[in-house]
């Protein structure tokens, strides 16, 4: 067994004690350089805003909406102005939006790329320029309508609910079948299955009379 100096021990101790300093330093500084990053995902969390009804965002002077389809834009014009006084300019990446001769009401790239053959506009009651574009990725929400501008949360954008005659028979019967026996569960009634096998019990007792059924007999 080795016996150290005094001497040796305090130089042993004067390594540990400087490679604790160390570590301890490296873990601040990474801690340092974490608490930037998360400050700033925090910060870009609170920024954003809840989305209106339509999934959207009510602006100054329009308001948008959305599906995971679609987006619609709603663009007030004063009262009486005709469809030959509008511009209306979409492309696959930006938007301009206004009266002709006059700053556009909306001029900057949209925050996905869109499909324009399949994108529309038109000027309700002489008052509303409404339009409708077409995502070209129908799987996500828009955070917003132009880049760089407001952001919603699109945590807290909510799909809306398919139509029945939008399904195809097979899916629509299943929805259906599923709507009709929870309607029975929460009436106390038996669901389509229970109403199908009392329904086969009731032909097999009648095809074969002289058998004896207990009370309650259902059929498996």
């Amino acid at each position: 067994m080795a016996i150290l100096s005094d001497y040796e021990e305090d130089q042993q101790h004067q390594q540990y004690s400087s490679s604790k300093k160390d570590i301890l330093a490296e873990k601040e500084a990474d801690a340092t350089a974490k608490k930037p990053e998360e400050e700033e995902e925090k910060q870009q969390k609170e920024n954003k805003l809840v989305p209106n009804k339509d999934n959207g965002l009510d602006m100054e002077n329009y308001s948008w909406g959305q599906s995971l389809q679609e987006v619609t834009v709603n663009v007030p014009v004063p009262q009486g102005t005709k469809s030959s006084l509008l511009l209306c300019d979409i492309k696959t990446n930006s938007l301009k939006v206004g009266l002709k001769g006059q700053p556009p009401i909306i001029d900057g790239e949209l925050f996905k790329p869109v499909k324009v053959d399949d994108c529309i506009w038109s000027l309700e009651d002489k008052k509303m320029i409404t339009i409708l574009i077409c995502k070209r990725d129908q799987s996500e929400w828009w955070k917003s309508l132009l880049k760089g501008d407001p952001e919603i949360d699109t945590q807290k954008a909510e799909p809306e609910p398919s139509k029945l005659s939008d399904l195809d028979p097979e899916t629509r019967s299943a929805v259906e079948k599923m709507m009709f026996d929870q309607r029975q569960k929460q009436m106390g009634l038996p669901t389509s299955d229970e109403i199908q096998k009392q329904e086969l019990l009731k032909q097999f007792m009648a095809q074969n009379p002289n058998m004896k059924f207990p009370p309650g007999a259902q059929f498996m």
